[in-house]
């Protein structure tokens, strides 16, 4: 591996954990990361209910 190639790949791990600590580092939810919330809550309770059926149907 090039000198090159090496200190590229240092450049991108380096900066990629910039991107990570500065968007840990948000102590607040905006508004995508509640929207996002939800969404997960409504295809999490929609999996339930397909389960449900699935099992109602075997029977």
């Amino acid at each position: 591996m090039s000198a090159m190639k090496i200190i590229r790949n240092i450049i991108v791990v380096l900066a990629l954990s910039a991107v990570a600590v500065a968007t840990s580092a948000c102590p607040e939810k905006g508004p995508a990361e509640k929207a996002g919330e939800k969404v997960d809550k409504a295809v999490d309770k929609t999996k339930d209910a397909a389960k449900d059926v699935a099992k109602d149907v075997k029977k």
